[in-house]
């Protein structure tokens, strides 16, 4: 808990070496979440002028570090709240995983899961996008007709001329690289 001394003298210099003293954690902790430096320094500057409100108001301020973080994730959320919503990026999503049977939809975050969510839903589409660009037309072909489309292999067999041994191969190689692509944005954005 802070400790308070009468005087505005006191109360300054307490305020100013908490700002010294937290200031770096609490501007890296926001950077990780938010990536335009000005509302990094508006979030820092809003997180501190409340810490100096409470200060002044003598509410007890328990545990000081963590109270700050709790404030600037809440500004966090606050500013995604504010912001209009941003076109999702036009990605054919995938129907069916490789060998779950589970929707690439249900393994995205819910749009409905407030702003952390639709924060990280956008980058993994964005990312799922890139991966797809990267691979080699027929690969990318044949993962789209079989899991967005949802056409049989055998069907596509038929349709392209291409034995079905090679398109069950090249969706296969498409899934590696996806898999690949996608796991480290994945793990980071899955806690979400």
């Amino acid at each position: 808990m802070l400790s308070r001394k009468p005087g505005t003298d006191d109360e300054d210099r307490c305020i100013a070496e908490t700002f010294r003293q937290e200031q770096s954690r609490l501007r890296n902790f926001v950077r990780k979440r938010v990536s335009d430096d000005e509302d990094i320094e508006d979030i820092l500057q809003d997180v501190f002028s409340e810490f100096v409100e409470a200060y002044r108001l003598m509410q007890p301020i328990e545990q000081v570090g963590a109270w700050l973080f709790r404030v600037a994730r809440n500004r966090i959320i606050d500013r995604f709240r504010k912001k209009q919503p941003e076109p999702m990026p036009q990605v054919r999503t995938p129907v069916t995983s490789d060998d779950d049977g589970l929707s690439w939809e249900l393994m995205l975050p819910s749009p409905d899961a407030g702003p952390e969510a639709i924060y990280a839903r956008t980058i993994l589409l964005e990312e799922l996008e890139a991966a797809l660009d990267e691979l080699p037309e027929a690969q990318r072909e044949a993962f789209l007709a079989h899991e967005v489309d949802g056409r049989s292999f055998k069907d596509l067999a038929a349709d392209t001329g291409v034995s079905i041994s090679a398109l069950l191969s090249r969706k296969h190689n498409a899934v590696v690289h996806l898999r690949k692509r996608l796991r480290a944005i994945y793990d980071e954005f899955k806690g979400i």
